[in-house]
């Protein structure tokens, strides 16, 4: 009898061993994956809370940016920060004035009303130097949204901001260095909204052999 219970005993003691390890392989899992998790779980956000997002948060997500892959290392890139909410209006109202033929609340909420706006120019003598704004853009919005930080990639600013007289004060405002032009904006703030996933076509990924 005292051998059946020591038996039970070591079969409950190795149980108990075995689920730890269960338990920590799988926290290891989850550590190893915060990259996956992250990317599968962000999402594009366009309703923001109107509190600004700390300039020392704002530094660790341009550093990933800059860190992004690219040509050669040609970093052909220059990125503008502005979260200066006064600036941030008189844009929109230049982009209102440039664009009268057009619908002035479509226009002035075209930067999605992100508390920070971060502007990046391309070198124009690089011709992959638009992918490599893209891929800097990613790394952004990926590190924001591991920390706790929406984020939005915007086309249409770049086109109101470029294609009429009213808002060259403010594009030269930005101060990019001759030979690199505007190409994406990003919008960065505390989300106030929670959008599902939408869905992707699978089908358009596949094998060659």
């Amino acid at each position: 009898m005292r051998k059946f219970a020591l038996g039970i005993a070591i079969l409950c003691l190795l149980a108990g061993c075995q689920n730890k390890n269960q338990e920590v392989t799988t926290v290891c899992v989850s550590q190893e994956n915060q990259v996956i998790k992250t990317i599968m779980e962000r999402r594009s956000i366009r309703k923001y809370k109107q509190q600004p997002v700390e300039r020392e948060k704002m530094e660790q997500i341009l550093r990933c940016g800059i860190n992004a892959p690219n040509g050669q290392n040609k970093q052909s890139w220059e990125v503008r920060v502005v979260d200066n909410p006064n600036l941030l209006n008189a844009m929109k109202e230049a982009m209102v004035k440039g664009h009268p033929d057009m619908d002035p609340e479509m226009v002035k909420g075209c930067f999605r009303d992100a508390p920070v706006m971060v502007f990046i120019a391309r070198d124009k003598s690089y011709d992959f130097s638009a992918y490599d704004c893209g891929l800097m853009a990613e790394n952004m919005m990926l590190s924001a949204w591991s920390m706790g930080i929406g984020s939005i990639c915007l086309g249409s600013p770049v086109r109101f901001l470029t294609d009429n007289d009213v808002c060259v004060p403010y594009v030269e405002k930005l101060g990019f260095t001759d030979g690199y032009e505007l190409c994406l904006c990003v919008g960065f703030g505390y989300a106030d909204e929670a959008p599902a996933a939408k869905p992707r076509e699978w089908s358009k990924v596949k094998y060659v052999e």
